[in-house]
């Protein structure tokens, strides 16, 4: 690497001309593709904005200038150019380095993020802190067009739209969030981004106004409303000009020479600044730029034919819910598929195919997405929104004040819950489970495999009457859990295994690991009964009790947190007589790594539950 060996600070970007920053961002592609490859990630939006990510530091003074990431998920290159190459090989990996901005990582990480539509808001906080302290430095804020249909980036548009705080937004438009981009704004996008009348125009007002020699303010006024009035005539709205942004581009995101003018010009510019840059995700890499999608987040995969080394057949739980509800709904035409951005993710596409006028895909707006479902339910219609447990958090409200207090019938789907893997802290789902139980009229069901989680589904569309929630695993089943095939019937869980020792009470794939500790303290003489509680709310308090009436001991199994988990509602029903362990998660944000190498370090692996249940009970 000729020029990507030399660069461990910004600083070094900045002895480089146009020329060589071109060959470095080469480098830089060639570097991420070989890494990338081999631990997984996200490859294609990290490929996208390797030439804005050059220029910025080029241009900006970093770590006294600030970048706030949108999600962050394309940050490989910041880290790359900000000392951490070295690090690359452990990429999400267990006790390696972040997928995501980390503020306790690197001085140039200004803000954890892993969500998406936050930038602009935590932006515009340091904007003003930085003004209340009389400091001198730019602020910017890095958002995906995907990103900036959430709801909160509007707010923040707003917001900052009315003031005069200095601040630039960049928006990195790649006509790609994880899924393709929807809706009114994504239209506007590329009404701007292909409007040549626009574009021309555009420049040749600039260019008549650059060099006209101005002759006080009425006449820099007046030029202003005519240059304005000849935007508004060729595109209608402006919207970013109406929010109260200067706004500049589309600028051509893999051009070093328009980013690096478009950055030194705003750095001039008092207020807000609104820098409209037009990428290719996956850039210069074919397969990557064909199939951006499939390239979003990967496995390790084979950098000739793009296909990953760890492909397996095996279907997974995000599988087996698409097929399912596909069934369901061809019996039920009253039943619609709602998602935020993550057709794919969640297991729709089959589903968009079969029913596309059934399926509302409607961006990263999960807010809108759980209300909308409400009103779907008001009027009729069993709306089963589809949505990661970790991005169901930024619902919480809307579950609580329009579903759950209306007492709709809606289906909330929640994939990923519990331990995710290695996107760290931002994406486990350990939460929903204790905020979900909490709220009135609310169920929550969770199934131990493929054949249960069918079940539920189906009870849940067509036979449940109220909100009702399934919570899933990442991943896939290997096999069957005993009696999964018993009916569904709400607030019963059923006994998977009988003994006389010690209850093992759980829930979803924790089921599983209970049958492995049992066949683990079989070798000790150690008797256990498995409970598979199925609904986590209503609990079946009636065979719990009748178990450890039995056993006089009991484990609960919990890959939720601590406080406010199943496992501390269990105890509280469970007589002082009885010997009681509950195994969860701590009170901490679970850290990156693959899913056996977390569930072993927080004690939620059937050896180490085995291992302390020996140490706990006494069994003679």
């Amino acid at each position: 690497m000729k020029y990507l060996d030399n660069i461990n600070t910004p600083n070094d970007i900045k002895k480089l001309n146009v020329d060589e920053m071109n060959i470095l961002c080469s480098e830089i592609r060639e570097f991420l593709l070989k890494n990338v490859s081999k631990t997984g990630g996200h490859i294609a939006s990290n490929l996208g904005v390797v030439e804005l990510t050059v220029a910025m530091h080029h241009v900006l003074n970093c770590p006294d200038d600030k970048i706030i990431w949108d999600v962050g998920h394309q940050t490989y290159v910041h880290k790359i150019i900000t000392g951490r190459k070295d690090r690359m090989s452990t990429l999400r990996q267990f006790n390696g380095m972040s997928g995501f901005p980390k503020r306790e990582e690197s001085i140039y990480d200004v803000f954890d993020t892993g969500h998406s539509s936050t930038s602009i808001s935590a932006a515009i906080g340091i904007a003003r802190a930085r003004d209340m302290k009389n400091e001198k430095y730019e602020v910017v804020a890095v958002i995906g067009d995907g990103a900036l249909t959430g709801g909160m980036a509007f707010e923040a548009l707003n917001d900052i739209g009315r003031c005069n705080t200095k601040l630039i937004v960049v928006l990195n438009d790649n006509e790609m969030s994880i899924s393709p981009n929807v809706g009114g704004l994504s239209r506007y996008l590329s009404k701007i981004r292909t409007e040549p009348r626009y574009l021309s125009t555009k420049k040749d007002v600039e260019n008549i106004l650059d060099h006209m020699p101005l002759c006080g303010k009425k006449i820099k006024r007046f030029l202003k409303r005519i240059k304005d009035g000849i935007k508004k005539m060729v595109v209608t709205g402006m919207l970013f000009e109406e929010l109260g942004f200067t706004y500049m581009g589309p600028v051509d995101g893999h051009n070093i020479n328009e980013l690096i003018d478009a950055f030194k010009k705003v750095k001039n510019i008092e207020g807000p600044i609104m820098i409209h840059v037009k990428t290719k995700k996956g850039k210069g890499y074919r397969f990557a730029e064909e199939r951006p999608d499939d390239f979003h987040g990967v496995s390790p995969f084979d950098l000739e034919t793009g296909k990953s080394i760890k492909k397996t057949t095996t279907p997974t739980f995000s599988d087996v819910f698409g097929q399912k509800l596909c069934e369901i709904a061809r019996d039920n035409s009253n039943v619609v598929a709602i998602t935020a951005a993550m057709t794919d993710g969640t297991g729709l596409k089959g589903f968009s195919r079969e029913f596309p006028n059934r399926l509302f895909d409607i961006g990263i707006a999960e807010q809108h997405a759980v209300t909308m479902a409400a009103g779907f339910a008001s009027n009729g219609i069993t709306p089963v929104v589809a949505l990661y447990s970790s991005f169901l958090q930024r619902a919480y409200d809307q579950v609580v004040h329009d579903v759950a207090m209306q007492n709709l019938h809606v289906v909330f789907a929640i994939d990923r819950a519990g331990i995710v893997g290695n996107d760290g802290e931002t994406h486990q789902g350990v939460f929903d489970a204790a905020f979900l139980c909490q709220i009135p009229n609310v169920a929550v069901m969770a199934p131990s495999d493929y054949r249960e989680f069918e079940s539920m589904l189906e009870y849940a569309v067509n036979s449940y009457d109220g909100p009702v929630c399934i919570r899933y695993p990442r991943g896939s089943s290997e096999c069957n859990v005993n009696n999964s095939d018993i009916n569904v019937e709400i607030g019963k869980g059923i006994i998977v295994e009988e003994g006389k020792d010690i209850t093992l009470i759980a829930s979803g794939k924790m089921v599983k690991t209970s049958v492995e500790v049992k066949n683990i303290l079989k070798d000790k003489n150690i008797d256990c009964e498995v409970i598979n509680l199925r609904f986590i709310k209503p609990l079946d308090e009636e065979l719990i009790l009748k178990s450890v009436e039995k056993t006089k001991r009991a484990v609960i199994i919990d890959e939720t947190v601590k406080d406010g988990s199943v496992a501390l509602r269990i105890i509280r029903m469970i007589p002082k007589s009885v010997q009681v362990f509950a195994v969860t998660l701590p009170d901490k944000y679970i850290k990156q790594g693959t899913i056996p190498e977390l569930l072993r370090e927080n004690g939620m692996d059937s050896e180490s539950i085995a291992n302390e249940i020996i140490k706990i009970f006494d069994f003679d």
